[in-house]
């Protein structure tokens, strides 16, 4: 899964002011890249929260959920992102559009969002 990781490492950018449609799409989604390799089948809750703590993701992101990042787990990052993605709703109509939205910048970045 290191396509993951260097995916992830490459969206931080386009993903800032999106964080919600970032999770939205990795649980929910099948990512590609154009030559047809995969990147992710959609993943749980737990596996993301490991990757967002693998690549060091900006904490400050998950106040653009609505969540004060002093209310999550300090020490423990992969709990803080398990808490961070429980809290987020991201079945909710808000996260489908934010993904889509997201989607539509990566597909132009050379991505397949299925």
């Amino acid at each position: 899964m290191d396509a993951l990781r260097d995916f992830l490492e490459e969206v931080k950018h386009h993903a800032q002011g999106n964080f919600l449609g970032l999770i939205h799409l990795l649980i929910g989604r099948r990512l590609k890249k154009t030559d047809g390799s995969t990147i992710s089948n959609g993943l749980t809750w737990r596996d993301l929260a490991a990757y967002l703590k693998k690549v060091h993701w900006n904490t400050g992101c998950v106040r653009e959920l609505g969540i004060e990042p002093e209310e999550l787990a300090p020490r423990d990052r992969q709990r803080f992102w398990y808490t961070a993605i429980t809290r987020a709703q991201v079945d909710s109509p808000q996260a489908r559009q934010a993904g889509e939205n997201l989607a539509e910048v990566l597909r132009k970045k050379g991505y397949v969002i299925e």
